[in-house]
């Protein structure tokens, strides 16, 4: 009789572990099937937009000397392009985009300045948010800032080399 208790318990326990096992598995994959979903549906702006150059190395500049990089890019879709914005990863960096439509087969420029404030190397990023599309691209700056009198040594061993 007890042996039968305990293999009876023990069988409901083995069952009841199965099936939370087996509905846990189940939320996971409806869970990940959204995901899917969610990611298949969601519009890239890349659909619309193609830049040309999504970064650019500046190479090594002067400080105090800002600097300027012109994005550009083409209208790939059907539909005019709208830039809302272009927001940069800090105040050093300071984008500037078209606030007019980019009509079909046209081309736009997202210009990104930065001002060489601090002398190092930097990578920048530039987020550009196209209207309609949840994605923002982006666009990426690098370089080094040199001091001046590093600088002025860059520039002579640079020039005795040519």
């Amino acid at each position: 009789m007890k042996k039968k208790t305990i293999f009876m318990l023990l069988s409901i326990m083995l069952l009841v572990f199965c099936v939370a096992r087996l509905s846990y598995i189940s939320k996971a994959q409806t869970n990940r099937n959204k995901q899917l979903e969610a990611a298949a549906s969601q519009k890239k702006a890349t659909e619309l937009v193609r830049f040309f150059e999504t970064e650019h190395d500046f190479g090594k500049i002067k400080y105090g000397v800002p600097v300027t990089y012109d994005f550009v890019f083409e209208n790939v879709g059907n539909l005019p392009a709208i830039i809302e914005y272009a927001k940069a990863s800090c105040g050093c960096t300071t984008p500037m985009w078209p606030k007019i439509p980019v009509m079909k087969t046209k081309k736009g420029k997202i210009s990104a300045g930065f001002n060489a404030a601090m002398p190092g190397q930097f990578d920048k990023t530039i987020f550009v948010k196209v209207a309609n599309y949840d994605q923002s691209l982006e666009l990426h700056i690098t370089g080094e800032v040199l001091s001046n009198e590093d600088y002025a040594k860059y520039k002579a061993t640079a020039s005795s080399r040519k």
